[in-house]
């Protein structure tokens, strides 16, 4: 029986992509590099900003204008990464749920853990009971360091902890932490990709959610 809840944040819990591709657009075109569409942002996401600014950036970029791109990227985010982000519409009342049916619950992110908990704070604080991004100690997504983290964290057991998320990096997570994965639909990849990867759930909207995790 499930009675934990671990999910991942952009494109699960967190609409960030207007504010990502708009962040992404400054910096390439500030370095006088070809922009990118909204579609080719949202097909880098998942492994963190770094590599979202190594995919965007034309191939065979050099170092040194790559690092000028990722400031430049981090500069203008840092100020403008709210303008547009916002929940997905049914998580709020999902999570309202959850927290009154006393499941734990967890954010898991391969944002720089900064971040991770600014945006806990702004929108989830009343519902989280921990937050983690990435920091030094815990390897990024799809090492399982931040699950197994967050279940330690909690006092929970992986056989009854489920790990919600949007891509195939966190279908890795899952796999790699020994858990149940939920992928939802309404994230950063198709449905076709996603149900390629045979996860143990698939989830269309936030409703669907709940009654696979009330169930499971």
């Amino acid at each position: 029986m499930i009675r934990t809840v671990l999910f991942d944040l952009d494109g699960t819990l967190l609409n960030t992509l207007t504010d990502l591709s708009n962040s992404v657009n400054f910096a390439l075109k500030a370095h006088e590099l070809p922009e990118r569409t909204v579609q080719e942002i949202r097909a880098f996401l998942g492994n963190g900003i770094r590599n979202l600014i190594e995919k965007s950036v034309p191939f065979n970029t050099s170092v040194e204008v790559l690092d000028k791109v990722f400031q430049s990227f981090k500069t203008y985010y840092l100020k403008h990464g709210l303008d547009y982000t916002t929940p997905y519409v049914g998580i709020m009342p999902l999570l309202e749920k959850l927290k009154k049916e006393s499941f734990k619950m967890a954010i898991i992110s391969n944002k720089v853990d900064a971040a991770v908990q600014q945006l806990n704070t702004q929108f989830f604080a009343d519902y989280m009971d921990i937050a983690v991004g990435e920091k030094p100690n815990v390897k990024r997504k799809p090492a399982p360091d931040s699950v197994l983290f967050a279940i330690e964290a909690l006092g929970a057991q992986p056989d009854t902890t489920l790990y919600i998320g949007d891509s195939e990096v966190d279908y890795e997570t899952a796999r790699a932490a020994s858990v149940k994965c939920v992928l939802v639909t309404w994230g950063f990849r198709d449905e076709h990709d996603l149900k390629l990867l045979k996860s143990d759930f698939y989830a269309n909207s936030p409703e669907e959610l709940y009654n696979i995790i009330s169930s499971s």
